[in-house]
């Protein structure tokens, strides 16, 4: 196929680009590197079946070769309001790539019937009533939280993508990512996974906001990978929840992250989030993807941190 990528240069877009590559198709990656890398696709610049193009996806564009795919992932991720790249202070840019980039995403769709798939995020479940979410669950969000602009604009995302299913027909697909972590992730975006590795590889103590007890669930970039190309190929419109459902507490998480770095400095606990609607506990329900894509995660919490970190050092040239 060939498959035009939004958000290409992001941490899960340049692997989907080596994924979709390896298996044989023909890659477009597009991005504006407002918080992509542009040295996540270098190990791409000389691949045959690679093309990029850098462009702002809310902004309308044509590509004038037949398409067959389109997997729309450019959005900021990280709620960090102490971070450049943190969706709080990116908030318009963000909106954008959930509203206008999902429209101009499916208008190419339609024109050159092609396949979508938007990445949704577990956001949309906002701060959930009900454990673990499923697909059916419609969330407990504030629409005009300090991080709504996210959520709002993912579950708006989600509305235009199944009104162009049923409307024109487009054939769509919605991944509902949970938490990703692994090589590639911005050391300063201020997400936990990456704020954590960077403290303890520096001999710091690791600051948690709040008592530690919050949960979420963390899924290694590969397993995640392997979800999205099986939904991709997959014939199901409605929305699937990827991740992993092994739920571990944030206290826990960082004592993990301790041991694997032998970093002795422990553990600062901080006042709670900034972001005062930050999620208690998070995990999917994966019974839908078992059955429809036949996927589950496989890599362990340990064992995708262990890769990580080695990535990590060497980034900050610590091997």
């Amino acid at each position: 196929m060939k498959i035009l990528i939004t958000g290409a240069a992001g941490f899960l877009g340049s692997h989907l680009c080596d994924r979709l590559i390896t298996e044989g198709h023909f890659v477009i990656g597009l991005d504006n590197f407002v918080t992509g890398d542009p040295n996540n696709l270098s190990q791409l610049a000389k691949s045959p079946n690679f093309q990029f193009i850098k462009h702002d996806i809310s902004q309308s564009i044509t590509i004038p070769n037949k398409l067959d795919a389109i997997l729309h992932f450019a959005s900021p991720a990280s709620p960090n309001v102490m971070s450049p790249y943190g969706y709080p202070n990116l908030s318009i840019q963000t909106m954008k790539a959930g509203a206008l980039g999902t429209h101009n995403c499916l208008g190419l769709c339609k024109k050159h019937n092609a396949r979508f798939l938007l990445a949704s995020t577990s956001e949309v479940y906002g701060d959930p009533l009900e454990h673990p979410q499923k697909e059916s669950y419609w969330g407990h969000v504030d629409p005009i939280g300090p991080r709504s602009m996210y959520d709002e604009a993912k579950r708006f995302a989600e509305a235009m993508t199944m009104t162009y299913h049923r409307v024109h027909n487009v054939d769509t697909r919605i991944a509902r990512i949970f938490n990703t972590f692994g090589p590639r992730m911005r050391l300063d975006d201020g997400r936990v996974v990456p704020n954590l590795i960077l403290q303890a590889l520096k001999g710091k103590a690791l600051t948690i906001y709040g008592d530690g007890l919050q949960t979420r669930s963390f899924c290694y970039v590969d397993d995640l990978i392997e979800g999205l190309y099986r939904l991709l190929l997959s014939d199901y419109h409605m929305p699937v929840n990827l991740g992993n459902d092994v739920e571990t507490s944030i206290i826990d998480f960082a004592k993990l992250i301790n041991d694997l770095t032998q970093n002795a400095s422990g553990i600062q606990f901080l006042p709670k989030s900034r972001l005062g609607d930050d999620p208690q506990r998070r995990r999917p329900d994966l019974s839908l993807a078992r059955h429809i894509l036949d996927w589950k995660p496989s890599v362990s919490l340990g064992s995708g941190l262990t890769k990580t970190i080695d990535h990590f050092k060497d980034t900050l040239g610590l091997h």
